[in-house]
């Protein structure tokens, strides 16, 4: 059997590849290192992207698709869409990144730590009025709501609890989860958004929740309120986002998936003082990447025996 591997991944996964499987290598430019028409299996990394099209119409033969990402939507093309593969993504795989990033996030929204370390870049050293006008807070008591209770969400909670907060959350199908205070449904959280501290934004891109966070909804949410996101871009309308910022509508935002990626140098996102940006990265770590190899291993080794495979998406549904 024929597997085309992303260069970068390929050496940890060769080792363990079966006598009668043959691995063909794709780089960074998105180019084969050999014919790859009779392959089955394709595993797709994230900094492959832009060749993704290119790449499938080379695998006719193509019967599964695995993705390193949990999202699935830049994948939903037309071309995959009109083809009958099997198509697994790594859920679950990035919670444990994605969710300290969030914590640091709040923490540095609660402690105002970019502050101190600017005022360490210019030496200067606040004086107790410059701090107590910081106006420094605590997470213990904060609520915080986790639009997306799946995964991620649930990795998110289970930590925001560690520090004694209110998690609220919201998913498809409301039910007792743990780390979870409350869950309602997902036509039901916007009218928990007055008593919110953190909102988190942890859904995957759908028609459904494509600009789920507009004008009204930003409205809607406290002026001290803290907005976070580390799902997609189109989540958020961001001209929307834009003018909540500007005109104080929230107190402030940490994005980590823009609508355009990389993020256009004149984008008026960039010079938002009360905006942190961070380059789509929250997923990352070299623990993340081991997990990754071993899902897709596990699940190469279900291929092979004719078992249902983990992590099958529902290209219908979007996730």
């Amino acid at each position: 059997m024929k597997v085309v591997l992303p260069s970068n991944l390929a050496a940890q996964i060769e080792p363990h590849l079966s006598n009668e499987d043959r691995s063909v290598r794709l780089d960074l430019q998105g180019n084969l290192d050999s014919n790859a028409s009779d392959a089955e299996v394709y595993f797709h990394e994230w900094s492959y992207n832009a060749y993704f099209e290119r790449v499938l119409a080379q695998l006719p033969n193509l019967r599964w698709l695995h993705t390193e990402s949990a999202g699935i939507d830049h994948l939903l093309t037309p071309a995959l869409l009109s083809r009958d593969l099997i198509v697994t993504n790594s859920a679950r795989v990035h919670a444990i990144p994605i969710a300290e990033f969030v914590l640091a996030y709040m923490l540095d929204r609660a402690k105002c730590l970019s502050k101190f370390k600017l005022a360490q870049q210019q030496n200067h050293w606040l004086s107790y009025p410059e701090v107590e006008a910081l106006g420094l807070q605590e997470l213990m008591s904060a609520t915080v709501l986790i639009i997306g209770a799946g995964g991620i969400g649930q990795a998110i909670a289970t930590r925001a609890k560690a520090f004694g907060m209110r998690v609220w959350g919201s998913c498809l199908h409301p039910r007792s989860l743990s780390g979870f205070d409350l869950v309602v449904g997902d036509r039901e959280w916007r009218k928990l958004l007055p008593e919110v501290d953190y909102v988190i934004l942890a859904t995957p891109l759908t028609a459904q929740t494509k600009h789920l966070i507009d004008a009204k909804v930003l409205q809607s949410m406290q002026a001290s309120t803290y907005l976070i996101n580390i799902a997609r871009g189109e989540i958020i309308d961001e001209n929307a986002l834009i003018h909540a910022l500007q005109k104080g509508w929230i107190a402030g935002a940490a994005l980590d998936a823009f609508a355009i990626e990389p993020l256009p140098s004149d984008s008026q996102l960039r010079s938002l003082p009360n905006l942190f940006i961070t380059p789509h990265c929250s997923g990352i770590s070299k623990q993340m990447q081991q997990r990754v190899v071993e899902l897709f291993l596990e699940n190469l080794a279900l291929y092979r025996a004719g078992k249902p495979l983990r992590n099958i998406v529902d290209k219908a549904a979007g996730y």
